[in-house]
């Protein structure tokens, strides 16, 4: 069996067994579930401004997102937000509790293997790539800025 062969039959063997999805019911779901984190968002900001009068749009943005932050690692930590991400999709995944779930996984699963080389080591390995890029292209579009 040559290379090609091995390949087209592996292909045909994972599209086998790959789990095949409804489009449109996938969207929907991605959809109506982002929009409601998002609306929770909106609604944990909203309390503040009620609650604390004194409060700047901008603290109280930054205080919804840090509870927001912390009840997807809380979820995640139950095991609650993988069930909401098998369900939603992308629509878990693209507000910022899919970046909480993202460093929280990987910290939960290789707590075993000890603080530093379990918890310390790996919480980054989804999310490392998406800080180093964006690190990497803030600096660049702020030399750009300073230069222009």
């Amino acid at each position: 069996m040559n290379e090609q062969e091995r390949n087209e039959r592996y292909n045909a063997y994972i599209e086998a067994k790959m789990p095949k999805t409804k489009p449109w019911p996938t969207l929907f779901h991605a959809f109506w579930t982002g929009g409601l984190i998002c609306c929770l968002g909106e609604l944990i900001k909203d309390l503040f401004l009620y609650f604390f009068p004194y409060m700047s749009t901008l603290d109280a943005t930054n205080w919804s997102l840090i509870i927001l932050i912390i009840l997807a690692s809380f979820l995640t930590g139950i095991g609650v937000y993988d069930r909401i991400g098998a369900y939603a999709g992308a629509g878990s995944i693209v507000p910022i509790t899919g970046f909480s779930n993202s460093i929280a996984s990987p910290a939960l699963e290789f707590k075993r293997e000890g603080l530093v080389f379990g918890l310390m080591a790996k919480m980054f390995i989804i999310a490392g790539p998406v800080i180093v890029s964006g690190t990497v292209a803030s600096i660049i579009v702020g030399l750009i800025y300073l230069f222009i």
